[in-house]
């Protein structure tokens, strides 16, 4: 079961301590968010400390999700902008997110042995989502998990922001920069970046 995973020792190790430092949170593997049939399947890096790694929901609760809700709502794809908690009510629609790696990693930085062991996971999901037409990667970590995750080599295709990929049985792998809060403050994402590329993404699904 995803939600106890425990492949990863110094990822297991690293939630139970912050179990321990903060028992209200949820401080386990993160589960994919969303419509079960949707269309469009956003990939980011891994849960954010105070964000989903508290709350249990990807991008719930930290300073990435403002941008995203925010930009998923304006673009018709859930029912509200902001998200705060697992249990607010928001619905997405036609629309699904997930993580590279399901766990907190220290620092943010997951290991490169880490983002393999986990990979499976994000492949199962994508060889069961036959609905799926167009996968958003929030930065490179998160590219080269999808090119592994469909068995692609990675010079197949080079990460750039708004670049598009088509892939195998008619799907497409859109870049962009993560909407980390690094990314939007220094302005290598902006808002308008950033609707850009959902602006693509409608395009891509009609």
């Amino acid at each position: 079961m995803l939600e106890e995973c425990a492949s990863c020792p110094r990822l297991a190790g690293f939630l139970a301590e912050v179990r321990h430092q903060h028992p209200g949170y949820h401080a386990r593997p993160v589960l994919p968010f969303g419509d079960p049939r949707a269309r469009l399947l956003i990939v980011g890096l891994a849960p954010g400390m105070h964000g989903a790694n508290r709350s249990g929901r990807p991008f719930t609760g930290d300073h990435a999700g403002i941008l995203l809700y925010e930009t998923l709502h304006a673009f018709g794809l859930a029912s509200r902008p902001v998200s705060v908690a697992r249990d607010d009510g928001l619905e997405l629609i036609d629309c699904r997110i997930t993580n590279a790696v399901k766990c907190l990693p220290p620092q943010n930085k997951p290991e490169p042995a880490e983002i393999r062991t986990c990979n499976r996971h994000l492949a199962e999901e994508i060889a069961a989502s036959p609905d799926v037409r167009v996968i958003l990667a929030l930065g490179q970590i998160a590219h080269q998990a999808v090119l592994l995750a469909l068995g692609m080599k990675q010079g197949a295709c080079a990460f750039g922001h708004g670049a598009r990929h088509a892939l195998t049985e008619g799907r497409v792998l859109i870049d962009s920069y993560h909407c980390s809060r690094y990314n939007t403050q220094t302005r290598r994402l902006t808002t308008a970046d950033f609707h850009d590329v959902f602006r693509n993404i409608r395009t891509e699904l009609g």
